[in-house]
């Protein structure tokens, strides 16, 4: 393919992204390194954001994850709120999205995610307040429930490693990371498990959390190619190490399930 068709391409992927405002960073960019501003264009948007594997919503919802775990791109945070935003979310879910964050890194990337969102939407008057749990009050059953829809057997396992050792701990992971969150109905269970997906390759430092999450995200209807996408996605945020460990993750989810 033609270098100007791998331009075209991406431009027009780009406006869907950035709408009207989407060529001004990459303008910015120009005046110092047009040959990156164009790699851009080509590459990341020509060449990773176009594949027709995942829709423009989930890439979306997946960088915005990536971006707000990771905590150190403010601005291109920003951008692909309103990217999602553009590309068809809801408000509430670029909200549960970043609500993902807690439990994988942390209440300061959580809210600082959430802080960039309400500078978005209050940019567009948006009301994006998170749809409220289903108000269950045993929190424990419900995250066991979750847990075990996600993980199986193989998360039964670690779940009682944990136990012995820090019970604690686990009670936590399972009241207040599934029961509390990752069992919030608002956003679909396969884009929850995409999204989280990427986040953790982005993060690159939680291996075994991830091999975890690509088999839940198999449980919750993602095929492998779509996992594949999620993971790939992040060479572009997070650099290519990051996503080749996550393909290496992957390889090692997909083997405990051949």
């Amino acid at each position: 393919m033609s270098i100007s068709e791998r331009y075209q391409r991406g431009l027009t992927t780009l406006y869907k992204i950035g709408g009207d405002e989407g060529l001004a960073p990459l303008n910015a960019l120009a005046e110092i390194a047009p040959d990156l501003a164009r790699y851009t264009v080509e590459f990341a948007y020509g060449d990773i954001l176009s594949r027709p594997i995942l829709d423009l919503r989930t890439r979306e919802l997946c960088t915005v994850a990536a971006l707000a775990a990771m905590g150190r791109a403010p601005t291109q945070l920003r951008y692909h709120i309103r990217g999602a935003l553009n590309a068809g979310c809801l408000p509430s879910d670029v909200v549960e999205t970043v609500m993902l964050c807690v439990v994988y890194a942390g209440f300061p990337a959580a809210l600082n995610g959430l802080f960039a969102v309400r500078e978005v939407f209050q940019e567009r008057t948006l009301n994006g307040a998170a749809a409220p749990d289903d108000g269950s009050p045993d929190r424990h059953a419900r995250g066991m429930l979750a847990f075990a829809q996600l993980h199986g057997e193989t998360g039964a396992g670690f779940l009682r490693d944990v136990q012995e050792t820090a019970p604690e701990l686990a009670r936590y992971l399972i009241e207040f990371g599934y029961g509390d969150i990752l069992a919030r109905a608002a956003l679909a269970d396969r884009i929850k498990a995409l999204a989280t997906i990427a986040l953790l390759t982005a993060l690159a430092t939680t291996q075994p959390q991830l091999v975890a999450q690509i088999g839940a995200a198999l449980k919750a209807g993602a095929t492998r190619d779509e996992i594949v996408e999620a993971i790939q996605q992040m060479a572009l945020y997070a650099g290519f190490p990051a996503a080749f460990n996550g393909i290496a993750a992957a390889r090692a989810a997909y083997a405990q399930i051949q």
